[in-house]
């Protein structure tokens, strides 16, 4: 069990959830929107990869926001892997 209950919620979950899903949009449509190559958006959906500054700025151009929110999601999330990871010394 995690320590507030909740597990780590990875940006790309939020980006495929909340963005890509209801839109009906691809990864790799996406990726092309962004001018991005196609494994990194994929990657990012996939829980595989951080999202950057550059990805960040992409990702707030084009969905409207602001780049700040998506380095706080990642941030956060590292953050909380972090401490379960830690808790498990």
């Amino acid at each position: 069990m995690f320590k507030n209950g909740m597990r780590p919620v990875h940006p790309g979950e939020i980006l495929r959830e909340d963005y890509l899903v209801p839109l009906g949009m691809t990864a790799n449509a996406l990726a092309k929107a962004l001018n991005v190559p196609v494994a990194r958006i994929h990657d990012i959906v996939r829980e595989r990869r951080a999202v950057t500054a550059d990805t960040a700025m992409r990702l707030a151009r084009y969905f409207g926001g602001d780049s700040r929110s998506w380095l706080n999601l990642q941030a956060a999330y590292d953050l909380r892997v972090a401490e379960i990871r830690n808790a498990k010394r």
